[in-house]
């Protein structure tokens, strides 16, 4: 009863306890102000409520539609550029022993891929921004697409070099044309999605040359590139249609609060030059790109060919080699971010140099076939992501400049890698010639070493 005389008594105490709280902004005896007090309050919170809202709003509704749509999309595209690369490059063998050309012949024609690569990447970053990157991925699918199907036409090195300067055109159109929309994404996200772009590459080409490696013992290379332009052009029609759709992002706003990456929205402008220690350090970062994509390149073209020549292996066997370095790239880029945040990037450059050094020299050396490709598996994985972290340290660096020269520079060693295997290989022999990858991968690992205190300042 006594607990029931102490209940009935609270409701009579928050009137004089309740103003002794709000002593600073109103008398004691003013006790139906605290209730409208209490409703300014409200208001005032809600006004500045609402706005903090609305800014909400718009920074995480956006990404999620149509940002993560150019996401997929783009996703897409690279996955279709490695599966179209590698139907071609599982075929390379038969392609030859068509054309009748020797290990050097075979260099020479396969520069054409380089000379196109090379010429139309000067011209694709025009196009882009005239065009816009959306556009010009679209139009350069189309042409990987049709162009896959020509090297089988023919029957010489010279054509075959011809027909690969079309396809060099193509294929470094569309890899400019989508690694710009790719970091114009990235710097509205501000998230380190790259490697995610990459992997769907090397997922593509894990695809493309499991495929070869099924059909290569009973359609001919005309029929199966033909068939890898049917699928090239139904990808495009479906992918390009919702790519043409979305406005190319401008990644401006999310500069204005993180200044340390003032670098991002200049991509559609005009930087302000780099100081030469920056260019430096961009060059140098391409360098460890180029070394990185020379072995890439080379067991692209080399690693079927090698296989059955060297080690007695059947086509289908053969083609499976770039199907386990694709997988084992697909792997370590997939798994890559955790390792970045584990490791740091220096550490992480340092350790793949070397992974992929000691994988290739199994992989070059070994005396049997499936040591080999067990060798290619841990180049693969050493190799991972070596390009992507130069890359995005390029582009911090120096903003899409840097983008641009690491990218030319790794591009143009996957690209140029190959006929330098093919001359090697005329003067030493497959095997030797290979062995070169290993020393480029040790290479990158060095100058990462070596550069790690410079980079980090």
């Amino acid at each position: 009863m006594q607990t029931g005389a102490d209940l009935m008594a609270v409701p009579n105490e928050p009137v004089h306890r309740a103003p002794q709280t709000q002593v600073p902004v109103r008398p004691p005896h003013e006790k139906s102000a605290h209730p409208n007090t209490l409703a300014d309050n409200r208001a005032h919170t809600y006004a500045d409520f609402v706005p903090l809202i609305n800014k909400m709003r718009t920074r995480i509704t956006v990404p999620d539609n149509s940002l993560t749509r150019l996401r997929i999309t783009l996703t897409v595209f690279f996955a279709l550029d490695g599966f179209v690369f590698a139907g071609w490059v599982v075929r390379i063998p038969a392609i030859k022993e068509q054309t009748g050309a020797s290990a050097s012949a075979l260099g020479l024609a396969l520069l054409g891929v380089s000379a196109g690569a090379v010429i139309t990447m000067m011209l694709t970053g025009r196009l882009c921004r005239r065009y816009g990157t959306h556009r010009v991925t679209v139009v350069c699918a189309v042409l990987l697409s049709l162009s896959v199907a020509l090297p089988p036409l023919t029957h010489s090195a010279p054509a075959l070099g011809a027909v690969l300067l079309v396809f060099g055109a193509a294929y470094g159109s569309i890899n400019v044309a989508f690694n710009s929309a790719a970091v114009d994404l990235v710097g509205v996200l501000r998230r380190p999605i790259m490697p995610s772009f990459h992997a769907a590459f090397s997922l593509g080409g894990m695809l493309g040359a499991g495929l070869g490696g099924l059909v290569a013992g009973g359609l001919s290379p005309t029929w199966h590139l033909f068939g890898l332009t049917v699928i090239g052009l139904l990808v495009t029609a479906v992918a390009g249609r919702t790519l043409l759709r979305i406005e190319p992002p401008t990644p401006t706003t999310p500069t204005q609060d993180k200044p340390e990456q003032r670098s991002a929205p200049h991509l559609s402008g005009n930087p302000a030059p780099a100081p030469p220690r920056t260019r430096g350090l961009v060059v140098t970062f391409g360098l460890i790109a180029l070394c990185t994509a020379y072995g890439e390149g080379a067991l692209a073209d080399w690693s079927a060919l090698h296989l059955e020549h060297d080690l007695d292996a059947t086509p289908g066997v053969a083609a499976v080699g770039y199907s386990c370095f694709a997988l084992a790239m697909t792997i370590g880029r997939l798994t890559g971010t955790r390792l970045l945040e584990r490791l740091g990037q220096t550490r992480t450059l340092v350790g793949g140099g070397t992974t992929a050094a000691l994988g290739m020299l199994l992989g070059a050396l070994a005396p049997s076939v499936w040591a080999a490709l067990l060798g290619f598996m841990i180049t693969g994985l050493g190799l991972a992501n070596l390009f992507p972290v130069a890359v995005e340290r390029a582009g911090r660096l120096a903003g899409p400049d840097g983008v641009a020269i690491a990218s030319t520079l790794g591009y143009g060693g996957m690209l140029l890698g190959p006929p330098a295997i093919g001359f090697m290989a005329d003067w030493f022999s497959l095997p030797a010639a290979l062995t070169s990858v290993a020393v480029l991968a040790a290479t990158a690992a060095a100058i990462a070493a070596l550069t790690r205190r410079a980079a980090a300042g």
